[in-house]
């Protein structure tokens, strides 16, 4: 072959899109290889809500926010829980982010025609305390155009190298082997796969065709994390989560299987931080699936009730949208896969969106008439889409028809009497417009924020309120998604060793370098922060290759 890259890119997701489009904006060629079909061009990114970190926007102080570099770094760091010794180049990820999602992030992407939603979201709301988990203030930032929108100019200027001859696109080739030779990473080896016209995400054919070897000055891992390999999750489950679940749900297709990293490992790669990782406790089963156990995560306000699967409470601060890793690691105690969302009609016409790109056509397609209903009565389609089809919804008129509706679907006994207890309790706490329930003082707290009073928190009222009916339950499953913990690299995105020294020609990006460093948000994340890692790490390992 004439074409001689400069670096191959293993990986067309979204950090190494972003990488490809800084060698290529310093002048170098680059070839991408990706066994998946072009279909999957765009990876994970592709698929989500695009919500984005970013520290005292434009956006946030239109709506009264009053955020900071200091207040986010209090909250990062107490989120993190930094306490290894390999949390070194995490740290030092964590705090270059930080600034970058402060100063120059988002006039970045805006010079890229990225733009926002007016409205910036409060995920993560945490864990009570000040120094703890959680963001203190709003700070999602919903794309416009939702992952698809992020994806898009790093992708346009990609395929646009690609057509005039300055980059390669090179689908359906398996990297199986890095080449390494007088201790440097000089290029890959693998096979290539038949040709596969499966949809965006489906299963495709892994039947070898032939076989490959490319060869470059530098060659940048950009492979995703685990969350599609069920048995690596498993395998990495760490003791203070409790015993992994039998049963979970897939927010990842399955092709992003971890096995990367075990390649670079054999290169000489240090893999580190494996055992930390995120999963949603929010995830419904996809009555629409497109790849195995496909599911989707609700991305919930925090009034619903929520039960464990016997039907028990959980307890003070593990409310819907508030700790993800905390409500895990108590649900995870408890012994079972589930749990239950209980609510009303005007709870999910106000509270429930669903996570991903395809579940929002109105903010994915840029369709400001679709937009306007998301304030108007009902709720938002794709809501309820799953609410007449998914299997984990159940409707009902009266709390005992509920409650039997939710021992049908149940896979253990529901102690319909103690859930029914912890309703009536609920409600009688709204006879005052005070009380001691803290999830009620929450809700009350929450919509003083004016973004949450208008279109993500539901005034307060009773769940047996006939006006605010029916009654909704909704099965909740562990939904897997993130690695936290991957190939250690530097602030260039350069591989480390073992022994600390880099591996010549060898960088890592995204979800396969833990987002940065081998796991820049610690044990816990803030949301927002994955996309934001991809580009962050992405950018930072791109512009140095370039210089290399």
């Amino acid at each position: 072959m004439t074409y001689e890259p400069d670096a191959i890119v293993v990986g067309a997701g979204l950090a190494g899109l972003v990488a490809a489009s800084e060698l290529l904006d310093a002048g170098r060629r680059v070839t991408i290889v990706e066994q998946e079909p072009s279909a999957s061009f765009g990876g994970q990114a592709w698929w989500s809500f695009g919500g984005l970190f970013l520290i005292d926007s434009p956006e946030q102080r239109r709506m009264g926010v009053h955020d900071s570099l200091a207040l986010a770094r209090d909250d990062w760091f107490g989120t993190a829980g930094f306490d290894r010794d390999e949390d070194h180049w995490p740290r030092q990820w964590a705090e270059a982010y930080l600034q970058f999602a402060a100063g120059e992030k988002r006039a970045w992407l805006h010079e890229k025609g990225v733009r926002f939603f007016p409205v910036v979201g409060w995920a993560e709301r945490g864990d009570g305390t000040a120094g703890g988990h959680g963001n203190s203030v709003p700070r999602f930032h919903i794309t416009w155009g939702t992952g698809p929108g992020v994806v898009e100019p790093f992708a346009r200027r990609v395929q646009s190298a690609a057509a005039n001859g300055r980059a390669a696109i090179r689908n359906r080739h398996r990297v199986d082997e890095l080449i390494v030779e007088d201790g440097r990473v000089t290029g890959v080896r693998g096979a290539v796969l038949a040709p596969d016209g499966s949809e965006r995400g489906a299963p495709s054919n892994r039947d070898v065709v032939g076989d490959f070897e490319l060869r470059a000055p530098v060659v940048i891992v950009a492979s995703g994390g685990i969350g599609g390999n069920h048995d690596l999750v498993r395998a990495a489950w760490p003791a203070r989560l409790g015993e992994p679940p039998a049963s979970m749900l897939s927010g990842v297709p399955a092709h992003v299987d971890g096995r990367m990293l075990g390649i670079a490992e054999n290169a000489g790669a240090h893999l580190i931080n494996g055992d930390r990782m995120w999963h949603y406790t929010e995830g419904i089963q996809n009555w629409d699936p497109i790849w195995a156990r496909h599911g989707i995560r609700i991305l919930p306000g925090p009034s619903s009730l929520w039960l464990d699967a016997r039907g028990d409470r959980l307890p003070s601060p593990l409310y819907p949208g508030f700790d993800t890793l905390g409500t895990l690691e108590h649900l995870r105690r408890t012994g079972s896969d589930y749990s239950w969302f209980v609510l009303t009609q005007k709870i999910i016409e106000k509270e429930f969106a669903l996570s991903g790109s395809e579940q929002n056509p109105d903010l994915t397609g840029k369709d400001v008439r679709l937009l306007a209903k998301r304030v108007t009565p009902g709720a938002p389609g794709p809501v309820e889409a799953f609410k007449e089809k998914g299997a984990d919804f159940v409707v009902a008129d009266t709390l005992d028809e509920l409650l039997a509706g939710m021992q049908r679907i149940a896979d253990v006994p529901l102690d319909t009497e103690l859930a029914a207890r912890h309703v009536h309790e609920r409600d009688r706490q709204l006879d005052n417009e005070f009380g001691k329930d803290l999830q009620l003082a929450a809700i009350r707290a929450a919509r003083r924020y004016r973004g949450d009073r208008l279109i993500r928190v539901a005034s307060p009222h009773k769940l047996l309120d006939p006006a605010a009916g029916p009654l909704i339950a909704v099965k909740l499953h562990i939904l897997t998604r993130k690695s936290l913990g991957g190939i250690e690299t530097d602030l260039d995105g350069r591989v480390l060793s073992a022994d600390g020294s880099v591996v010549p020609g060898l960088y890592a990006v995204g979800e396969a370098s833990g987002f940065g460093g081998g796991g820049m948000h610690g044990y816990r994340a803030l949301e927002g922060t994955f996309l934001g890692g991809c580009l962050f790490s992405g950018r930072q390992a791109g512009r140095a290759a370039a210089r290399a």
